[in-house]
């Protein structure tokens, strides 16, 4: 396979996402949503594959886009799978989902309290012994203590960007909280000096 066909099957994915993918942790059984999807460059590979993928944004145009993408991969592909909704308030039923996907949104939450109520959002789609896929920035290689704390989660980061930590304790809470178990050991890359980017998978319990 060239390029050109490896970047159309793919799309723009997230490559931590596509290391499940690879240890094939993902069926075509199972009901996947990517929560915060933009433009859908998560679900690319999806589309392709015949995978049953949903997704949410807040941004109308992003969700546009992501109904194209999807109609273009496949004709007669429900469009309505993508809805334009905040995390924190999904029209979905308890328990619709296998498969929960949130990369690179949670640390754009504006506080703890907004961080929870999209984490408590999730967790009521997500049915028991389903995964949950995590990527975020966190506080790990020291980052969190370079970082000047501008209130209630929410750090200056050496990058000049402005996000919300994955803290050791907040994990912990989260864990226990919704009977999260870790599927792998959870792992933060860092971008020496600037940021820590933190990877998680967990089966809910």
């Amino acid at each position: 396979m060239d390029i050109n066909s490896l970047n159309r099957l793919l799309g723009n994915i997230d490559i931590y996402l596509l290391d499940q993918i690879l240890k094939g942790r993902f069926t075509k059984e199972m009901k996947i949503l990517d929560a915060g999807c933009g433009e859908g460059r998560n679900t690319i590979y999806f589309l392709q594959g015949g995978y049953q993928i949903f997704g949410v944004d807040s941004n109308p145009i992003a969700i546009q886009m992501a109904r194209i993408y999807a109609q273009t991969i496949q004709k007669e592909y429900d469009v309505f799978r993508f809805q334009t909704s905040l995390v924190g308030n999904m029209p979905f039923h308890k328990g619709a989902f296998d498969v929960v996907i949130s990369s690179a949104v949670m640390h754009f939450a504006t506080s703890e309290t907004h961080f929870l109520t999209m984490m408590d959002d999730m967790m009521r789609v997500l049915k028991p012994g389903g995964i949950f896929f995590l990527r975020m920035t966190t506080g790990q290689g020291e980052i969190q203590e370079k970082s000047p704390h501008l209130g209630d989660g929410v750090y200056l980061l050496p990058d000049g960007s402005e996000r919300f930590l994955l803290t050791d304790s907040l994990e912990k809470e989260i864990v226990s909280k919704y009977k999260l178990q870790y599927l792998e050991p959870a792992k933060s890359v860092l971008v020496h000096g600037q940021r820590a980017m933190g990877v998680f998978v967990w089966e809910k319990g």
